[in-house]
């Protein structure tokens, strides 16, 4: 009867091993943090605003404004390429208090004028995403969007920015935005589309100013790697391809 257990367990581990060799990497995490922008004018995007409704204008003027300051927060060291460090700024107006909102959305840096906003690849499977932000304790909240390879976009909350200063604003990337899916290619990798800053009634809107500095994010980075893996890489396919079409 003992010696019947024994092997009843010894089949079980067995079994759980089997699994664990044939599955165990496909979950292996090699997570990664990556600068997508230190947001200091000296990348391939800049930003540019658009505000709701209310966004105050006049003969002279027009709200809100963007624009790169000589700053840097002091919490941590800058490590950007551009000569001087330099931060984001965001000055806004709007006639009236309620839900007002100003989208900070990234183009082409060399797209001119008339650039159309351009998305900004997020490298592997986001996990999380931080900014540094600097907030004047206005109880304005941040959303970040973010589009997934279906070409639906998710808003997600940053934070509510009611606080002195310069803070590290991060969240998690919620688990039910598809990052994967079953066939070849499997990573299904996510764009950021833009930021909005919202106003509730009970704030003033009458002249505000916020900042925004180095945004990162943290990616599990790693790939399953199996025999003819380079054929489920989208540029090497239409290198491949793009050579057999030329030889025909």
């Amino acid at each position: 009867m003992k010696q019947s257990s024994y092997r009843a367990v010894c089949v079980i581990i067995l079994a759980f091993a089997s699994v664990f060799l044939t599955f165990g990497d496909e979950d292996t995490v090699s997570l990664e943090s990556r600068i997508l922008d230190y947001m200091d004018g000296n990348s391939s995007y800049t930003w540019r605003v658009l505000g709701s409704k209310f966004a105050t204008k006049t003969d002279n003027d027009a709200f809100p404004k963007v624009s790169h300051v000589a700053a840097w927060p002091r919490s941590f060291k800058y490590n950007g390429s551009a000569d001087q460090p330099a931060i984001l700024g965001i000055w806004g107006r709007f006639d009236r208090q309620g839900y007002n909102w100003i989208d900070i959305y990234p183009v082409a840096a060399d797209g001119g004028a008339d650039a159309e906003p351009a998305e900004i690849p997020i490298p592997g499977r986001a996990q999380y995403l931080d900014m540094w932000v600097w907030g004047s304790n206005l109880h304005y909240a941040l959303e970040a969007y973010v589009r997934d390879y279906t070409g639906v976009v998710h808003a997600i909350k940053l934070g509510d920015i009611g606080y002195e200063g310069w803070k590290d604003l991060q969240v998690r990337i919620p688990s039910s935005i598809p990052q994967n899916k079953r066939i070849l290619p499997r990573l299904t990798s996510l764009t950021l589309v833009k930021f909005r800053l919202w106003t509730p009634p009970s704030e003033p809107v009458n002249d505000f100013q916020v900042y925004f500095a180095q945004l990162k994010v943290l990616s599990d980075t790693f790939e399953h790697i199996y025999d003819g893996d380079d054929l489920a890489d989208p540029a090497k396919v239409q290198e491949l391809w793009a050579a057999s079409s030329g030889a025909n």
